[in-house]
């Protein structure tokens, strides 16, 4: 072996690298999957990037964000998806790839799609959310008093649909014997036409609106896809700002919707709804029951308390009963008239009296009168 033919190590890893920057000498669009992420004082950050398969992982490189990147992508990514970058996380990152005789491989990342972290649908919700929070629609419908006692329903719903059939079932069949006023606004409750169709029958409803306690907008559950329809931001606005308070009883309990949100009451299901509405009459049930229980006790101590006070007036009538006073060895004295006296002013002698005692009456005259003296 001729040493003069050898590459020096610094030689051969700049082959390399020509080989590698000249095979992708443009930035590329890269799916991969955060390992480790880091952050450093400079403002950089740092990132361990894999492809991993059953088999377990099947490539691993580290990536870098420069900080006159990162200050623009890290608070892009969150604004849109309302999440940071971390770990575990699956990204599509622009990178340019560049190689080091230092440092080996490295990515450095230039640009990301945040959609396809959290999927395009969820980013166009967020932007909803947000539009109807500027706008100050968010707990508008909230602010409306569903009745104590909300016995007169408008329902929005399909005809067909399961849902709407559980919760008239549920509601109008209850064990508690209440009863309903329910009617049937029907609308399209999935896809591209279901937003317009349902805000057709508000307009219906809130035509009508003296004859409703509150609206009930039902679906059973479905797909995502069939379920998006509900984060339409023309719905949202519609039913924040509906003049009667509006239940939403749409999909099952993994979902929640724009609509949802801006209601004055989301449920998860139909039948939820219709547990929601008899809780309302269960309620004042209870309140009432508790309030005749209270006011029978109420009663029932006003009446001890009153034959008590009887009882001790009666018991002093008694004591104080002429005949009770004459058994305790007292008199009474009647003037020839029968009239009852207690001082001898205006008595002269001769004249009669009837002397009462307990057993009987003794006829006298007085023979004689005299005044005792005064006690200061």
């Amino acid at each position: 072996m001729n040493i003069k033919n050898a590459l020096t190590l610094k030689q051969l890893l700049e082959t390399v690298k020509g080989g590698i920057e000249g095979a992708v000498p443009f930035p590329v669009w890269v799916l991969a999957e955060i390992v480790e992420i880091k952050q450093r004082a400079a403002g950089h950050c740092y990132l361990e990037l894999a492809e991993s398969s059953d088999s377990g992982v099947q490539a691993r490189v580290p990536a870098v964000i420069w900080s006159s990147h990162y200050k623009v992508i890290a608070p892009y990514f969150e604004h849109e998806t309302g999440r940071t970058l971390e770990a575990g996380m699956k990204i599509l990152v622009k990178v340019q790839v560049s190689y080091s005789v230092l440092y080996s491989l490295t990515l450095s990342i230039t640009d990301i799609e945040p959609s396809f972290s959290v999927g395009a649908g969820e980013i166009e919700r967020r932007k909803t959310i947000k539009r109807l929070e500027d706008e100050g629609l968010f707990g508008m419908n909230g602010m409306l008093c569903i009745p104590k006692l909300p016995r007169r329903l408008a329902v929005i719903s399909s005809e067909t649909a399961a849902g709407y059939r559980d919760f008239m079932r549920h509601l109008h069949e209850n064990a508690y014997g209440f009863t309903f006023m329910t009617e049937l606004f029907p609308a399209v409750m999935q896809g591209q036409e279901a937003p317009g169709s349902i805000v057709e029958a508000m307009d219906e409803v809130a035509a009508r609106e003296g004859d409703f306690d509150a609206l009930a907008i039902l679906r059973g559950g479905g797909s995502g896809a069939d379920l998006s329809c509900f984060d339409d931001y023309a719905l949202a606005a519609n039913i924040a700002q509906f003049p009667l308070p509006v239940i939403t009883g749409i999909g099952h309990d993994h979902d929640c919707h724009v609509c949802d949100m801006v209601a004055a009451y989301s449920v998860k299901t139909p039948t939820a709804a219709a547990d929601f509405i008899l809780e309302c009459f269960v309620s004042e049930d209870m309140k009432l029951e508790s309030l005749a229980s209270s006011l029978e006790q109420a009663l029932n101590m006003k009446f001890v308390s009153m034959f008590s006070a009887l009882d001790m007036l009666e018991h002093r009538l008694q004591a104080s009963s002429p005949e009770n006073i004459l058994r305790k060895g007292y008199v009474m004295l009647l003037d020839g008239d029968g009239r009852r006296f207690s001082s001898v002013s205006g008595k002269r002698p001769g004249d009669p009296v009837a002397v009462m005692l307990s057993d009987g009456v003794l006829d006298c005259r007085i023979e004689a009168v005299s005044e005792r003296d005064k006690v200061d």
